[in-house]
């Protein structure tokens, strides 16, 4: 069978290729024709005068010039044609030293072994799925329980499915897609790039924008449910309120909102980070409709109407642009600015020769997925990295930190011109990064900009019954209000009450501070796993996908040993779970997001402290979820 990355043979004219090539990143375009030609001639484009000079966040063209790109194109026709007239054969599969050259010859540095070995696990150039878990026969016998059918739970019912796990997932909406199910409002967008926010082993073929809207990504999430067989597996309508651990026999118990128990010798969490909504409880009551944004009503019809939106974070920095032009006036109350990152193709298409070339030129997916991915992975955590020597801290945290500081600044300067008093709205004085940063192609500022649409920098006093007070105690008239104010960050796991050993409440025992080693297992709970769990949000960049990736094979290697050994639990120790604890707390104290200087910052608790975010390498965490440490776990 052809290797699934190797492209299927085609037979198009030389008009139509050069049309096609138009639409691609030349430095995926070129890594794609090393496979085209002969190992002798492989030097003519990793080491020939064609090449990208650099990688950058959103940049797909590595910096080259248009002569250089027109130059690329021109070549890549050549090798393309010759391909095509002989047939197409299909190319073998590179060395991992043929690999690591084009790794290189992308990234515009150096590729270390360690990187190296965690790019190769992601792009599987060889065909296979190398986080696909082995098949145990004796895995029959140790049924799962899968909470939540999103990004996170879908790929649980995968992998355990492919380990030969019997198992059933409980979703308490209708279908599929979690937070892509849920948050329908206007504008709603994935804001790290389709073609990387994908299952590293369905890549979802052709997606219509570079950062898609939510219909697209609900659909994805469909797509996999049925092409992996999933719906079988998932009961939807079914609410989950918590879990019991029964010592005598181990299993789970699991309780469900209006029905019978459901008992497993396995269960997984996969509720999300993003999924309860925070509705802030101001005094007072507002007479007409008002709602969360992740509980859009679309029986609401906002045309000519006076709206006021509470918050403006990442949700509301979507949805104002998208429903500025029919509304009569929205009013945006919103307490701190947000750093944007310039992205001037966040909501452009994908012409149709991305597709074309994904589905044809040998490799060209994974390498274009290799572009998108390596300057999102680890580089933003040289900027979230604190300097203590650094001054002044309120303002930036490192060198670097100020450098990005500049460069989101002017990107705001340049939009807003002359305009002093939106300025000093708009321009934030904490340290870039240490909020989630925005993905910014201008609309944000262009809207603000609007006659109808004005930007109050304010808190919430309370509700009037015909608006909204605010914190100065002006009061702004609204027909309908929005809540943007995000979700219960902090409070993970909720509204599940999961009891372990001795009857010991999870919720209770984190309180404030929850944690699990390598995000994924607690200590005192066998038999559970996390995944989205504590500390493995990648705010320093990269795809939520990528991490829960490393999750998922992690919890897979668990359940082998305890498969394999026959074994009733597995369970992390107390000793490992606390020292996990101890070094992630270590980290993240020296990281942006944990700056005392920053307010209104979801990431941090009552107690300033930030659990949610991963503080660490992603190739580290790739290494550390490889095969849990035998020291560190129990088998019993």
């Amino acid at each position: 069978m052809r290797n699934r990355h190797a492209g299927a043979p085609f037979a198009d004219g030389d008009e139509q290729i050069e049309a096609y090539l138009a639409d691609l990143s030349v430095p995926a375009l070129l890594a794609s024709c090393v496979h085209l030609l002969p190992p002798e001639r492989h030097d003519e484009i990793l080491d020939g005068p064609v090449r990208p000079q650099g990688i950058y966040i959103n940049e797909l063209q590595g910096f080259m010039s248009p002569e250089d790109q027109a130059a690329g194109r021109k070549l890549a026709l050549e090798i393309i044609r010759d391909y095509r007239d002989r047939g197409c054969p299909e190319p073998e599969p590179p060395s991992d030293e043929l690999a690591r050259r084009i790794m290189e010859f992308l990234a515009v540095e150096e590729v270390t072994p360690d990187y190296l070995a965690m790019m190769l696990d992601e792009l599987g150039l060889d065909g296979r799925d190398h986080r696909r878990p082995e098949r145990l026969p004796a895995a029959a016998d140790y049924p799962a329980v899968i909470v939540g059918a999103g990004m996170s739970g879908l790929l649980a019912a995968i992998r355990l499915g492919q380990a030969g796990f019997p198992y059933v997932v409980l979703e308490k909406n209708d279908d599929v897609g979690g937070t892509w199910w849920e948050n329908t409002y206007p504008g709603a967008r994935v804001d790290v790039a389709s073609h990387f926010y994908s299952y590293s082993f369905d890549d979802g073929g052709h997606w219509s924008e570079f950062f898609s809207r939510q219909p697209e990504l609900r659909a994805y999430f469909a797509h996999v449910a049925d092409s992996y067989g999933l719906r079988d597996h998932i009961r939807f309508g079914v609410e989950v309120t918590g879990a019991t651990w029964n010592e005598d026999d181990a299993t789970w118990t699991v309780e469900v909102e209006g029905g019978d128990p459901i008992t497993a010798r396995v269960l997984v969490t996969a509720v999300g980070q993003l999924n309860r909504p925070l509705v802030p409880e101001f005094p007072g009551s507002f007479d007409g409709p008002a709602f969360h944004t992740s509980r859009w009503r679309d029986d609401v019809d906002l045309t000519g109407k006076r709206v006021v939106m509470i918050g403006a974070g990442a949700t509301g920095f979507q949805l104002a642009p998208a429903i500025a032009e029919r509304v009569e006036h929205l009013t945006i109350i919103q307490r701190t600015a947000q750093w944007m990152f310039p992205n001037p193709g966040y909501h452009e298409g994908v012409g149709p020769g991305v597709d074309w070339a994904t589905r044809h030129l040998p490799f060209y997916g994974r390498w274009f997925r290799f572009v998108e991915m390596w300057p999102m992975t680890d580089k933003g955590l040289v900027a979230a990295k604190v300097d203590p020597a650094w001054e002044p801290q309120r303002q930036s945290v490192s060198e670097i930190n100020d450098m990005v500081r500049v460069m989101f600044g002017d990107w705001i300067r340049e939009q807003v011109g002359d305009d002093a008093e939106l300025l000093a709205k708009v321009l934030p004085t904490y340290p870039p990064t240490g909020k989630r940063t925005l993905q910014d192609n201008g609309t944000w500022l262009k809207t603000l900009q609007r006659d109808n649409v004005e930007l109050v920098r304010a808190g919430v006093e309370r509700l009037a019954a015909g608006g909204v007070v605010d914190s100065e105690g002006v009061e702004h008239p609204a027909d309908v209000v929005v809540f943007a104010t995000g979700f219960r960050y902090n409070d993970l796991l909720l509204p599940l009450r999961i009891r372990g050993r001795d009857g010991v409440d999870l919720r209770e025992m984190w309180g404030i501070r929850p944690a699990a080693h390598v995000g994924v297992t607690v200590a005192g709970f066998p038999n559970l796993f996390l995944l989205y769990g504590p500390g493995t949000n990648a705010a320093g960049g990269s795809s939520a996908i990528l991490g829960v990736e490393f999750a998922a094979w992690f919890m897979t290697e668990c359940l082998r040993e305890l498969v394999t050994g026959r074994h009733r639990t597995v369970e992390v120790t107390r000793e490992a779970y606390d020292a996990y604890y101890a070094r992630f707390q270590d980290e993240m104290r020296q990281m942006v997001w944990a700056s005392p200087h920053i307010e209104h910052n979801y990431f941090t608790n009552e107690a300033g402290e930030v659990h949610g975010v991963n503080p660490f390498r992603m190739v580290d965490y790739w290494h550390w979820t490889r095969r849990p440490d035998p020291a560190d776990y129990v088998y019993s």
